[in-house]
């Protein structure tokens, strides 16, 4: 192997420019020529027109910040098999022909590594470096300590404008159906509500949590001041299990629903509860808040926070991760080892597993979140009674993904 190519692709996140880097640094340190494939698949696919590519000298990664969220190599969201297309195959290995790339080191989540999957069963050497903020697949995702990190200062710093009006505040986020960013933002940010979509939310369990709490606040502030914060999955789903989604919108090039609406669903439901019950308007004239016909109910807000979570600077633990992904992924495809992700790297140890098998979709584990049920939040269903068990450990002890 001589050459290869680079492809980040599906959505930006934090640390996919470690990745890429930590490949090209592996590569030039392996007499291997390492070249960046612009525009993700779109760009594979059409190689064979490109005149030239950037190659990733040590001079040329001297200008990527590791750090730096986004890719400089650049996105799109396309699906190879999905091309109306029957040279697809064809075309996209002409145009690694044309420029002698041997094989090439992927990074994206479970659509990406689907379509790694597919180049590998058509005869295309392909390593995968996981990556999805939404932390859903079977390994660590590079991007998703990133998020959740952003997730988490951006809805406690909304706490600030939700204790000035006495709001509400509901926070969406992106994981589609996987909750971890919501859990895990939610719980650094001490939200008081998490609604993830491993949960189908019981707007009657959190308004009753949302009144005590809410009420109790400010009651017990000597200026009257309290708020309330709940972390809401777009992929959130009601009592009936049914999706919420922007109908409109159609579906993306894998075929997904557009997810939308989440947050402003649940300060609706909220809002419906508070104008029916009669102890909140007790409350808010005893709070000297009620002005009639104005200012009835305690207001809820809903902040989508949308691709702020994706951009900016990545965390350490990403730059380290995508480092190590990205030049392992090198070395594995030196072996001749690929249709495969990189896991984690353990030293002199590379941990790696089948693409197939990496990309299963993986959920929030829910004796996680009856844990912190014991620490009073609340994920909009009864708490489940759960009964501790301690175990002792002792020698090695294997990295928890």
């Amino acid at each position: 192997m001589k050459k290869i190519g680079i492809i980040t692709s599906g959505g930006d996140c934090g640390g996919l420019n470690a990745v890429i880097k930590g490949a090209a640094q592996m590569a030039n340190r392996k007499g291997i020529q390492c070249f960046a494939i612009p525009n993700g698949y779109a760009g594979l696919y059409n190689l064979v027109e490109f005149d030239s590519l950037l190659e990733l000298t040590p001079e040329r990664l001297d200008d990527i910040g590791a750090n730096l969220a986004g890719s400089e190599a650049g996105h799109s969201r396309v699906k190879i098999k999905k091309i109306d297309d029957p040279e697809k195959y064809d075309r996209i290995k002409e145009g690694l022909k044309k420029f002698g790339i041997d094989g090439l080191v992927i990074s994206g989540g479970d659509d990406t590594g689907s379509v790694i999957v597919d180049l590998t069963n058509n005869g295309i050497k392909c390593v995968h470096a996981p990556k999805t903020m939404d932390l859903d697949l079977q390994t660590y995702s590079v991007g998703a300590d990133s998020t959740i990190n952003r997730i988490s200062q951006f809805a406690e710093d909304l706490k600030t404008t939700g204790k000035t009006h006495n709001r509400i505040m509901v926070v969406e986020v992106f994981g589609r159906y996987a909750g971890h960013t919501a859990f895990r933002g939610g719980i650094a940010a001490d939200a008081d509500a998490i609604l993830i979509p491993e949960i189908p939310a019981d707007f009657d369990v959190l308004y009753e949590h949302v009144k005590e709490r809410y009420t109790a606040r400010i009651k017990k502030s000597d200026i009257n001041a309290g708020t309330y914060l709940i972390l809401v999955a777009e992929g959130l789903k009601d009592a009936g299990g049914g999706d919420i989604v922007d109908e409109s919108a159609g579906v993306d090039a894998f075929g997904h629903k557009r997810l939308a609406g989440a947050g402003k669903f649940v300060c609706q439901q909220l809002t419906k509860r508070f104008k029916v019950d009669k102890s909140i308007t007790d409350f808010m004239k005893e709070s000297k808040m009620y002005v009639e016909g104005i200012y009835e109910v305690p207001e809820s807000r809903s902040v989508t926070l949308g691709h702020l979570v994706r951009c900016g600077h990545s965390s350490a633990y990403d730059v380290n991760f995508g480092k190590e992904a990205g030049a392992a992924a090198v070395l594995l495809l030196l072996q001749d080892i690929i249709g495969v992700t990189v896991a984690f790297v353990d030293g002199v140890n590379i941990k790696y597993m089948s693409t197939s098998e990496a990309i299963k979709q993986r959920h929030v584990d829910l004796s996680e979140v009856a844990f912190h049920e014991q620490l009073g939040v609340c994920f909009g269903r009864k708490g489940v009674a759960l009964k501790n068990s301690f175990q002792k450990i002792a020698g090695h002890v294997e990295r928890h993904l």
